[in-house]
């Protein structure tokens, strides 16, 4: 049915242009969650950017691992760790490691100790770990630090465009034994997460969700609507880009799952994958990975509706 109503928007161009400005128009009050948490430093990714500089610096020095952690008197992994950004660093173990890679550079030795030291503190999201899935807390700080977002969505909308309702919802149904103050809290740390589409320096997000998000009345028909028309206004910010995968595209590379590409503004860190799981969470970081889903994404945008195409479609089904 919807695959016959946008092949009709497409023979008449004009008339859909003024049907996507008028339900703009009409969902214009709609706004954002206004729930405030600070979108503090990030100790997550302070410390992945920590680990990938310290293994530089031992690669350079031609040393390896094992016998690094020898010589200083620390256990076998503790070096793998560190340079995983797994654990969080001591500055002072910083300083060791780098007289020992003899990094006598003075303004390198103090970025990395200052490092060192944003890396052990807490983000706002540390309070909530308690709710979240594991590893999700990880991801979280490494979301806050990121430039660009690409996302795959197979079933819900992603957390980053949900409304308050619809995050309800979603939390309410996927929770075993939800109470008010979990689900509360759960969708309190879902909503701050968007701050980072609207700060001063916003993330890029693209998302790519396949038709079955759409159709799939989450919350009930109000709160559906409302989602879709959050969606809708969403799509026009210059930082979000929103294409719609349609059932008759059939089978396609991403047909195992969603995923969601992080690629940051420092050359020094790489980009990484995620992907979630029902009661933990997945980072993919080797560059065979990356490469895989980098190329399932780009897949998924050729045989999406373009961008255009995707905010008729989706303000055709506004109730």
């Amino acid at each position: 049915m919807h695959e016959q109503v946008l092949s009709r928007n497409r023979v008449h161009a004009k008339s859909l242009s003024r049907l996507y400005v008028q339900a703009l128009a009409g969902f214009a009050k709609l706004r954002a969650p206004t729930r405030e948490v600070p979108m503090a430093i990030s100790p997550t990714a302070r410390r992945r950017r920590l680990g990938i500089e310290l293994r530089r610096l031992r690669e350079a020095a031609g040393l390896n691992g094992t016998d690094v952690a020898a010589a200083l008197g620390w256990s076998g992994t503790k070096v793998s760790r560190i340079e995983t950004g797994r654990v969080s660093v001591h500055h002072g173990d910083v300083g060791d490691l780098l007289d020992h890679y003899k990094v006598t550079d003075d303004t390198l030795r103090q970025e990395l100790i200052t490092l060192a030291r944003e890396s052990r503190q807490k983000g706002w999201w540390h309070r909530h770990r308690d709710t979240l899935k594991a590893g999700f807390d990880s991801y979280i700080g490494l979301e806050a630090d990121a430039a660009t977002i690409r996302t795959y969505e197979a079933q819900v909308i992603p957390g980053l465009l949900q409304t308050e309702a619809y995050a309800r919802a979603v939390i309410e149904a996927t929770v075993r034994k939800p109470n008010t103050a979990y689900v509360e809290e759960k969708a309190d740390v879902r909503l701050a997460r968007q701050q980072l589409l609207t700060r001063d320096v916003p993330i890029h997000l693209h998302a790519v969700l396949d038709q079955a998000v759409l159709m799939r009345e989450v919350g009930g028909t109000t709160t559906m609507s409302d989602q879709l028309a959050f969606l809708l206004q969403r799509s026009k910010l210059p930082n979000i880009t929103i294409q719609v995968l349609p059932f008759k595209q059939g089978a396609h590379p991403a047909i195992d799952g969603p995923f969601v590409i992080l690629e940051f503004p420092n050359p020094v860190d790489p980009a990484l994958v995620y992907i979630e799981q029902a009661i933990s969470g997945l980072v993919l970081e080797e560059a065979e990975e990356l490469a895989e889903y980098s190329w399932m994404f780009n897949n998924l945008i050729t045989q999406s509706l373009t961008a255009e195409e995707s905010a008729i479609l989706i303000s055709s089904m506004i109730d």
